[in-house]
């Protein structure tokens, strides 16, 4: 059964992609005011990539589809609609198990993979946020004025982001919000725990590109184990390293060094213990009293002062 299933609502996506192509190339023609309900899941306004557009479609043939939200939905060794599991904070994910469906990280998943034709964001919301493919990054302060369709919205806080949507202009955005209810539009929620958007790259990646090893490592705001936490990678990760300096002595996992390493897409450092490659990483720069935050979340200029 679960086998038909699944092939019935492959072909009924099949043909909600298949629709929605020639009917949003005509709607997007029309003002955002001007679209109707039936076509309201598109790119509602100007500045949307080629790939965010293909990102877009593939979101909204979820919400045609009728696919529900279901947690954890959406993880598994590849990325598609998965059966979810019973969260025990939520009485309304009981019915989860018996549900083909996405919860709000695995639909991004979905949606990128779809539009970069590669698994490009697999992870939780956090680490979608964080990812090393950032072309760009806006504060909550920011608002909605300098997005695009395609654009990642994300709500909570550095140590704890718990959901993440699809932007598609107009201030609405598609999502997968929670037990009980189907993948859907709605309006942006700017109120509350916003924390901010990205905009991915899914061209090639620049930087000193590097790999975590190591399950719950802290980023800290300073190279310093006393250091405010930023966010912890639950495990094994792909990170993008601006520069590295000596600093505190870190003795850990029957390791000894000195060297922590700047993460842009963080803003927090990293003890390089925890990234895999000797204990002063080659080809990485050593951090002056000034480095390149092209990538820097909410950076006002070109160039900020490193610690």
């Amino acid at each position: 059964m679960h086998r038909r299933t699944g092939l019935i609502r492959t072909l009924i996506v099949l043909l909600a992609f298949l629709l929605w192509a020639p009917v949003s190339a005509a709607a997007n023609t029309r003002a955002p005011a001007q679209r109707t309900a039936a076509d309201a899941c598109g790119v509602l306004a100007p500045g949307a990539s080629a790939a965010a557009e293909r990102a877009i479609a593939a979101a909204c043939a979820e919400v045609a589809a009728g696919t529900w939200y279901t947690w954890g939905g959406g993880h598994g060794a590849r990325p598609g609609p998965t059966y979810g599991q019973v969260d025990p904070t939520d009485p309304d994910s009981e019915h989860d198990p018996e549900r083909l469906g996405f919860d709000c990280s695995g639909l991004i998943r979905h949606a990128y993979a779809e539009a970069a034709g590669s698994d490009i964001l697999d992870g939780v919301a956090g680490q979608q946020y964080y990812t090393h493919r950032a072309a760009a990054r806006f504060t909550a302060a920011q608002g909605l004025a300098p997005l695009a369709p395609g654009d990642l919205l994300a709500w909570g806080t550095s140590q704890d982001l718990h959901h993440i949507a699809l932007y598609l202009g107009a201030g609405k955005m598609v999502e997968a919000k929670e037990s009980g209810t189907r993948i859907m539009v709605s309006d942006v929620r700017l109120g509350g725990d916003y924390f901010g958007a990205l905009r991915v790259n899914t061209g090639a990646v620049t930087g000193h590109i590097h790999q975590t090893w190591g399950t719950g490592v802290w980023t800290k705001a300073e190279p310093s184990l006393s250091a405010a936490r930023v966010y912890a990678f639950p495990y094994s990760t792909t990170i993008r390293i601006q520069c590295q300096k000596h600093a505190e002595r870190v003795t850990s996992d029957g390791y000894t060094n000195d060297v922590w390493s700047y993460l842009p897409d963080y803003r927090a450092w990293m003890t390089n213990i925890y990234i895999k490659g000797a204990a002063w990483l080659d080809g990485v720069p050593e951090c002056g009293t000034t480095v390149s935050a092209r990538l820097m979340p909410g950076a006002p200029h070109d160039v900020w002062s490193a610690p």
